[in-house]
């Protein structure tokens, strides 16, 4: 363990650090069997094989696993060396182990004679209480199956604030067809928006009964997963009762039960059929099960249901568990229940805080833009842990995006404290000015982009927190699409390179705008003006430049064409000049020699700024050689042998020019070079 978990280690050299890399490529087996020490490095490499090939510390934050951790890890070892154990001191064994958990889980959360039930998927608690509760209530199920619930169709009932996607994965695990599902809305007028409407729950089970349903069950909420609000459990208890419908509760606030002092909203869950507890979340202990804790006096029904198995083996589930609720101590669990509830001061409320950067509360004087609240509908400024200890992003019906504290969930696994509590004040303290000139700033930013039309567009993006997202514009629609990408692209990295404190970048990473870019936050001294200005040159700058290099490639297209033309010309001219013999290698050679030719050589140079060709007539008689420059309209131009120029000459539109080649290196017609520009 303390390998695995030592992130700090030393790196590999060479052959070795090749060799580790390697080994997260899939391949055969080796034919030799390794050491549990080379095994353990190779897992230990793989775990931090992602920090190696980004050069940089994982920005993830591990769980905090302490000695408590260690425990729970140490009995899925353990589990798996009992299970080799003979039948009967097996079976004594996880007996003991069995009975021990469930009587000290029961005790702790205030639930007298249960049962439970360990499972890993924390759904799955919930999957066979409907199993035993079908089985409940239809006598012949057990023979007759599915056909018997053709005659009056289950109803199970759940929350529109309850966790998403959970009615469904019953509906799917038990066979029943989503009509068997009837989610009732929350509460609109009185009460919290996020709990159970009873009055509307009542009218709903009237109706299905009068349809010839069965009202089956219901489930609840201490603790909804998106605000954390607790139900009304004694009242949902209550109707329960009425209509003899099994009453199942679920969420983070139930492990408020362990305290001392509780209130009666959760108490009253301990009236419940059945309650699903996350142990693990709660107390910081890694791979450990979900617990359901239920009710029934026949053990039969709960065999057939999978609540109570006959095999030793699937007892040991709740091994890891039952060891660290021993290192722990009643105490020691109680102790962190209380350290995470105390993170949040408002002790009559649910200990989940949400909070959300209010725009209508900024433009008010002397009120905090941070708008939070609890279950209790208390709005006030609050201190909330930082990102390391748990800070999630939430999305509610009512309130929209929010972010979202839940200490029950999170201090204890990631090891929160005060002072990160205290860290976080002082990092929103600083972000609050910010974000506020943000907000009053991006409908100016908004109208110097527009003023800027059509050259830029301003693109409205709800989910980005910053300025704004000015986009280039000003061209035809069928070269838009290819261009504005590259285009913006190149923005992006001129935007980049300024020396400002402003960031730019692609924006959202599954947003739906593509190829703009995205201006952050910034401060009450930025100049809105200033900035759209810089955007705007720089993007009409890139597109000058693509529009110069496009006419350029055209340019030069036409120039090669050009060229072409005339250096066909000049070898017809050529070869009437000399007449053909002179063309033949051999004989050409010796008439050459007999009667030497005074030839002249037409040099040209292209201008690709004006698109024009220049002509150079080139002389050699001896050891002088002659230029003739005409069509020159640059500044001025460079003459020499080879590489090196000797002479520059001003532009008249037509220049002659003569000088003599040295006595080592004679002139010869290539070796002329006209440096234009």
């Amino acid at each position: 363990m303390r390998i695995l978990g030592d992130g700090q280690r030393e790196p590999e050299a060479g052959a070795e650090r090749w060799r580790l890399s390697r080994a997260s490529i899939p391949g055969p087996l080796q034919g030799d069997g390794q050491d549990v020490a080379t095994i353990l490095h190779l897992v230990h490499n793989l775990i931090h094989d992602e920090e190696e090939e980004e050069d940089k510390p994982s920005q993830h934050r591990m769980q905090n696993v302490g000695e408590q951790g260690h425990m729970a890890l140490l009995g899925h070892s353990l589990a798996a060396y009992i299970s080799v154990l003979d039948r009967e001191r097996l079976r004594k064994l996880t007996t003991r182990i069995l009975s021990d958990t469930t009587l000290w889980l029961c005790r702790l959360f205030r639930y007298e004679n249960g049962s439970a039930y360990f499972h890993e998927d924390d759904r799955d608690g919930l999957v066979k209480v409907c199993r035993l509760v079908i089985n409940a209530r239809y006598e012949e199920y057990a023979s007759e199956g599915y056909a018997v619930l053709s005659s009056k169709q289950p109803v199970i009932y759940q929350s529109a604030s309850g966790r998403p996607g959970l009615g469904q994965h019953l509906c799917s695990q038990l066979g029943l067809p989503l009509s068997s599902l009837c989610t009732v809305p929350c509460n609109t007028i009185f009460g919290s928006q996020h709990q159970m409407d009873v009055a509307l729950l009542d009218t709903l089970i009237k109706e299905d009964i009068e349809a010839g349903k069965l009202p089956l069950l219901l489930i609840v909420n201490a603790g909804t997963p998106g605000a954390g609000h607790t139900d009304k459990l004694a009242r949902l208890k209550d109707v329960c009762d009425q209509y003899s419908m099994w009453l199942h509760v679920e969420g983070v606030n139930l492990a408020t039960l362990a305290l001392a002092q509780v209130t009666s909203a959760i108490m009253a869950a301990t009236r419940s059929d059945s309650m699903t507890l996350t142990p693990g979340q709660w107390l910081g202990l890694p791979a450990v099960t979900a617990v359901t804790l239920y009710r029934h006096e026949d053990p039969a029904l709960s065999l057939a249901a999978g609540l109570t198995c006959s095999q030793p083996v699937a007892r040991l589930r709740a091994l890891p568990l039952w060891l660290s609720l021993q290192y722990l101590g009643h105490n020691g669990i109680v102790q962190k229940i209380r350290h995470a509830t105390a993170l949040v001061e408002d002790e009559l409320s649910s200990p989940v805080v949400l909070f959300k950067f209010s725009q209508e509360t900024s433009a008010g004087k002397g009120r905090s833009p941070l708008t939070l609240q609890t279950c209790g509908r208390k709005i006030y400024s609050f201190p909330i842990s930082p990102w390391v200890s748990g800070v999630d992003v939430v999305e509610l019906e009512d309130e929209g995006t929010c972010v979202r504290f839940s200490p029950l969930l999170t201090a204890a696994v990631l090891g929160t404290q005060q002072e990160n509590i205290e860290e976080l004040a002082e990092k929103l303290a600083q972000l609050l000015p910010v974000m506020c000139s943000t907000m009053c700033l991006r409908q100016d930013f908004r109208e110097e982009t527009h003023r800027h039309s059509p050259s830029l567009a301003y693109i409205q993006d709800l989910s980005w927190p910053g300025l704004g997202a000015p986009q280039t514009e000003g061209m035809d629609e069928s070269r838009r699409k290819q261009e504005l990408e590259k285009i913006n692209t190149e923005l992006l990295k001129k935007l980049q390179d300024l020396d400002t404190d402003i960031v730019f970048s692609t924006g959202p990473e599954f947003g739906t705008e593509e190829h703009c870019v995205f201006i952050g936050m910034v401060t009450e001294d930025v100049d809105v003006s200033e900035l759209v200005d810089t955007v705007a040159a720089l993007g009409r700058d890139i597109e000058e430049s693509g529009r110069l290099l496009e006419n350029m490639t055209e340019v030069v297209r036409k120039g090669i064409l050009e060229a072409e033309q005339q250096l066909q010309l000049a070898n017809e001219e050529k070869l009437m000049e000399e007449g053909m013999l002179r063309q033949l290698p051999l004989v050409g050679s010796v008439l050459n020699w007999f009667s030497p030719f005074q030839s002249s050589i037409k040099g040209r140079t292209f201008n690709l700024a004006a698109g024009t060709v220049c002509h150079c007539m080139v002389t050699i008689r001896e050891d002088t050689l002659k230029l003739d420059i005409i069509g020159l309209q640059t500044s001025k131009v460079a003459v020499g042998q080879g590489h090196t120029p000797t002479l520059h000459l001003a532009p008249p539109l037509s220049s002659s020019i003569a000088f003599k080649a040295t006595d080592t290196e004679m002139a010869r017609p290539n070796d002329v070079i006209l440096h234009q520009g």
